[in-house]
Protein backbone atom coordinates (compact mmCIF):
# COMPACT_ATOMS: atom_id res chain seq x y z
CA UNK A 1 0.00 0.00 0.00
CA UNK A 2 1.10 3.56 -0.71
CA UNK A 3 0.95 4.43 2.99
CA UNK A 4 3.78 1.96 3.64
CA UNK A 5 6.35 3.83 1.52
CA UNK A 6 7.22 5.87 4.63
CA UNK A 7 7.30 4.12 7.98
CA UNK A 8 7.11 6.13 11.19
CA UNK A 9 7.77 5.01 14.74
CA UNK A 10 9.07 6.23 18.08
CA UNK A 11 12.69 5.16 18.45
CA UNK A 12 12.99 6.44 22.02
CA UNK A 13 11.13 8.92 24.22
CA UNK A 14 11.20 12.20 22.31
CA UNK A 15 12.82 10.66 19.23
CA UNK A 16 10.89 9.96 16.00
CA UNK A 17 12.22 7.54 13.39
CA UNK A 18 11.19 7.86 9.74
CA UNK A 19 12.15 5.04 7.41
CA UNK A 20 11.86 5.34 3.62
CA UNK A 21 10.42 2.07 2.38
CA UNK A 22 10.57 1.68 -1.40
CA UNK A 23 13.16 -1.12 -1.64
CA UNK A 24 11.98 -2.16 -5.11
CA UNK A 25 13.05 1.29 -6.38
CA UNK A 26 16.12 1.74 -4.16
CA UNK A 27 14.05 4.23 -2.15
CA UNK A 28 13.75 6.61 -5.10
CA UNK A 29 11.80 9.75 -4.27
CA UNK A 30 8.58 9.81 -6.25
CA UNK A 31 5.88 12.47 -5.83
CA UNK A 32 3.89 10.42 -3.34
CA UNK A 33 6.92 9.83 -1.13
CA UNK A 34 7.97 13.50 -1.17
CA UNK A 35 4.44 14.51 -0.19
CA UNK A 36 4.41 12.02 2.68
CA UNK A 37 7.83 13.19 3.89
CA UNK A 38 6.57 16.78 3.90
CA UNK A 39 3.43 15.79 5.79
CA UNK A 40 5.33 13.86 8.46
CA UNK A 41 7.98 16.54 8.98
CA UNK A 42 5.30 19.19 9.40
CA UNK A 43 3.49 17.02 11.95
CA UNK A 44 6.65 16.11 13.87
CA UNK A 45 7.84 19.71 13.83
CA UNK A 46 4.61 20.74 15.56
CA UNK A 47 4.56 17.85 18.06
CA UNK A 48 5.76 19.08 21.48
CA UNK A 49 6.63 15.53 22.52
CA UNK A 50 9.19 15.12 19.72
CA UNK A 51 12.61 16.64 20.28
CA UNK A 52 14.66 15.06 17.48
CA UNK A 53 14.04 13.12 14.27
CA UNK A 54 16.06 10.34 12.63
CA UNK A 55 15.58 9.75 8.89
CA UNK A 56 16.86 6.57 7.25
CA UNK A 57 16.38 4.13 4.40
CA UNK A 58 17.58 0.54 4.25
CA UNK A 59 20.87 -1.33 3.89
CA UNK A 60 21.06 -0.80 0.12
CA UNK A 61 19.98 2.81 -0.15
CA UNK A 62 19.15 5.87 1.88
CA UNK A 63 17.55 7.17 -1.32
CA UNK A 64 18.95 6.61 -4.81
CA UNK A 65 17.61 9.81 -6.31
CA UNK A 66 14.36 10.97 -7.84
CA UNK A 67 12.11 8.44 -9.52
CA UNK A 68 12.93 9.07 -13.20
CA UNK A 69 9.62 7.52 -14.27
CA UNK A 70 7.91 10.50 -12.64
CA UNK A 71 9.68 13.06 -14.81
CA UNK A 72 11.03 11.44 -17.97
CA UNK A 73 8.21 12.73 -20.21
CA UNK A 74 7.39 15.92 -18.28
CA UNK A 75 7.67 19.33 -19.93
CA UNK A 76 8.86 22.57 -18.36
CA UNK A 77 5.38 23.83 -17.47
CA UNK A 78 4.52 20.53 -15.84
CA UNK A 79 7.67 20.74 -13.71
CA UNK A 80 6.97 24.38 -12.80
CA UNK A 81 3.46 23.59 -11.58
CA UNK A 82 4.40 20.67 -9.37
CA UNK A 83 4.58 21.56 -5.63
CA UNK A 84 8.04 20.03 -5.25
CA UNK A 85 9.67 23.04 -3.60
CA UNK A 86 6.91 23.14 -0.98
CA UNK A 87 7.60 19.51 -0.10
CA UNK A 88 11.30 20.25 0.34
CA UNK A 89 10.56 23.40 2.33
CA UNK A 90 8.63 21.39 4.91
CA UNK A 91 11.86 19.54 5.71
CA UNK A 92 14.02 22.65 5.47
CA UNK A 93 11.85 24.57 7.93
CA UNK A 94 11.30 21.76 10.43
CA UNK A 95 12.36 23.26 13.79
CA UNK A 96 13.48 19.92 15.27
CA UNK A 97 17.02 18.60 14.70
CA UNK A 98 17.07 15.99 11.92
CA UNK A 99 19.71 13.26 11.77
CA UNK A 100 20.20 11.33 8.55
CA UNK A 101 21.29 7.71 9.02
CA UNK A 102 22.78 6.83 5.63
CA UNK A 103 23.64 3.38 4.36
CA UNK A 104 24.19 2.57 0.70
CA UNK A 105 23.28 5.07 -1.99
CA UNK A 106 22.50 8.73 -1.30
CA UNK A 107 22.41 10.00 -4.86
CA UNK A 108 20.69 12.88 -6.60
CA UNK A 109 17.56 13.70 -4.62
CA UNK A 110 18.78 11.28 -1.96
CA UNK A 111 21.95 13.30 -1.45
CA UNK A 112 19.87 16.47 -1.40
CA UNK A 113 17.54 14.90 1.17
CA UNK A 114 20.51 14.06 3.39
CA UNK A 115 21.76 17.64 3.04
CA UNK A 116 18.38 18.92 4.25
CA UNK A 117 19.17 17.20 7.55
CA UNK A 118 21.28 18.74 10.32
CA UNK A 119 23.62 15.84 11.07
CA UNK A 120 24.63 13.02 8.71
CA UNK A 121 25.79 9.68 10.14
CA UNK A 122 27.08 7.50 7.31
CA UNK A 123 28.09 3.87 7.04
CA UNK A 124 31.51 3.01 5.70
CA UNK A 125 30.06 1.69 2.45
CA UNK A 126 27.69 4.59 1.79
CA UNK A 127 28.13 6.77 -1.27
CA UNK A 128 27.04 10.32 -2.07
CA UNK A 129 26.63 12.04 -5.39
CA UNK A 130 24.73 14.35 -7.72
CA UNK A 131 24.61 12.43 -11.03
CA UNK A 132 21.90 14.55 -12.70
CA UNK A 133 24.24 15.82 -15.43
CA UNK A 134 24.43 12.28 -16.78
CA UNK A 135 20.72 12.37 -17.71
CA UNK A 136 20.67 15.87 -19.15
CA UNK A 137 19.60 17.97 -16.18
CA UNK A 138 21.09 19.59 -13.07
CA UNK A 139 20.27 19.07 -9.38
CA UNK A 140 16.95 20.71 -8.57
CA UNK A 141 16.57 20.53 -4.79
CA UNK A 142 19.70 22.25 -3.55
CA UNK A 143 22.39 20.01 -4.98
CA UNK A 144 24.34 22.91 -6.48
CA UNK A 145 23.79 25.23 -3.52
CA UNK A 146 23.79 23.16 -0.33
CA UNK A 147 26.66 21.05 -1.60
CA UNK A 148 28.79 24.13 -2.30
CA UNK A 149 28.07 25.49 1.17
CA UNK A 150 29.00 22.14 2.70
CA UNK A 151 32.19 21.26 0.83
CA UNK A 152 33.30 24.40 -1.02
CA UNK A 153 33.32 25.38 -4.69
CA UNK A 154 36.01 23.10 -6.05
CA UNK A 155 34.84 19.83 -4.51
CA UNK A 156 31.22 20.65 -5.39
CA UNK A 157 32.11 21.51 -8.99
CA UNK A 158 33.87 18.19 -9.45
CA UNK A 159 30.96 16.21 -8.01
CA UNK A 160 28.24 18.05 -9.96
CA UNK A 161 30.04 18.48 -13.29
CA UNK A 162 31.22 14.86 -13.50
CA UNK A 163 28.23 13.32 -11.75
CA UNK A 164 30.42 10.69 -10.12
CA UNK A 165 29.70 9.57 -6.55
CA UNK A 166 32.15 9.85 -3.68
CA UNK A 167 32.69 7.30 -0.95
CA UNK A 168 31.55 7.93 2.60
CA UNK A 169 35.16 8.40 3.66
CA UNK A 170 35.69 11.03 0.96
CA UNK A 171 32.42 12.69 1.97
CA UNK A 172 33.57 12.84 5.57
CA UNK A 173 36.95 14.30 4.64
CA UNK A 174 35.32 17.10 2.61
CA UNK A 175 32.83 17.96 5.36
CA UNK A 176 29.66 16.44 3.92
CA UNK A 177 29.35 13.74 6.60
CA UNK A 178 29.26 14.40 10.36
CA UNK A 179 30.31 10.91 11.47
CA UNK A 180 31.51 7.75 9.74
CA UNK A 181 30.72 4.45 11.47
CA UNK A 182 30.54 0.75 10.54
CA UNK A 183 27.47 -0.02 8.43
CA UNK A 184 25.73 -2.06 11.09
CA UNK A 185 26.09 0.76 13.64
CA UNK A 186 24.62 3.60 11.57
CA UNK A 187 21.05 3.59 12.84
CA UNK A 188 22.01 2.92 16.46
CA UNK A 189 24.49 5.80 16.38
CA UNK A 190 21.97 8.18 14.81
CA UNK A 191 19.35 7.28 17.42
CA UNK A 192 21.93 7.66 20.21
CA UNK A 193 22.72 11.20 19.02
CA UNK A 194 19.02 12.00 18.78
CA UNK A 195 18.49 10.72 22.34
CA UNK A 196 21.29 12.96 23.63
CA UNK A 197 19.65 15.93 21.94
CA UNK A 198 16.26 14.95 23.40
CA UNK A 199 17.67 15.38 26.93
CA UNK A 200 18.75 18.97 26.21
CA UNK A 201 16.59 22.12 26.56
CA UNK A 202 14.28 22.19 23.51
CA UNK A 203 14.11 25.99 23.24
CA UNK A 204 17.90 26.31 23.17
CA UNK A 205 18.19 23.47 20.66
CA UNK A 206 15.60 25.13 18.44
CA UNK A 207 17.36 28.48 18.62
CA UNK A 208 20.73 26.93 17.80
CA UNK A 209 19.33 25.35 14.64
CA UNK A 210 17.48 28.51 13.60
CA UNK A 211 20.40 30.87 14.15
CA UNK A 212 23.00 28.59 12.60
CA UNK A 213 20.97 28.10 9.42
CA UNK A 214 19.92 31.73 9.10
CA UNK A 215 23.38 33.04 9.89
CA UNK A 216 25.24 31.09 7.22
CA UNK A 217 23.63 33.18 4.48
CA UNK A 218 23.93 36.51 6.30
CA UNK A 219 26.85 38.84 6.82
CA UNK A 220 28.97 38.10 9.86
CA UNK A 221 27.69 41.22 11.62
CA UNK A 222 24.06 40.27 10.98
CA UNK A 223 24.67 36.67 12.01
CA UNK A 224 26.32 37.77 15.25
CA UNK A 225 23.33 40.02 15.96
CA UNK A 226 20.97 37.06 15.45
CA UNK A 227 23.09 34.96 17.79
CA UNK A 228 23.20 37.69 20.43
CA UNK A 229 19.44 38.27 20.36
CA UNK A 230 18.76 34.54 20.62
CA UNK A 231 21.21 34.24 23.51
CA UNK A 232 19.45 37.05 25.34
CA UNK A 233 15.97 35.71 24.58
CA UNK A 234 16.68 32.37 26.23
CA UNK A 235 17.13 34.09 29.60
CA UNK A 236 13.34 34.43 29.61
CA UNK A 237 12.94 30.62 29.63
CA UNK A 238 12.32 28.34 32.58
CA UNK A 239 14.85 25.92 31.07
CA UNK A 240 17.65 28.48 31.41
CA UNK A 241 16.90 28.87 35.11
CA UNK A 242 16.65 25.10 35.56
CA UNK A 243 19.87 24.43 33.66
CA UNK A 244 21.95 26.94 35.59
CA UNK A 245 20.49 25.97 38.96
CA UNK A 246 21.13 22.30 38.24
CA UNK A 247 24.72 23.13 37.30
CA UNK A 248 25.27 25.03 40.56
CA UNK A 249 23.52 22.33 42.59
CA UNK A 250 25.46 19.57 40.83
CA UNK A 251 22.39 17.63 39.73
CA UNK A 252 20.90 16.53 36.44
CA UNK A 253 18.52 19.15 34.95
CA UNK A 254 14.96 18.41 33.88
CA UNK A 255 14.04 20.47 30.85
CA UNK A 256 10.41 21.17 29.95
CA UNK A 257 10.73 23.28 26.83
CA UNK A 258 9.35 26.37 28.59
Amino acid sequence: MAADILLSETAAPGVALLRINRPEAKNALNRDLRAKLAERFQALGADPEIRAIVLTGNEEAFAAGADIRDVAEADAIDMMTRPTEHHWRAIQTCPKPIIAAVRGFALGGGCELAMHCDIIVAGENASFGQPEVKIGIIPGAGGTQRLTRAVGKFKAMKMVLLGDPVTAREAESMGLVSELVPDDEVLDRAIALAKKISYLPPLAVRQIKEVLLAGQDASLETALMLERKSFQLLFASEDQKEGMRAFLEKRRPSYKGK
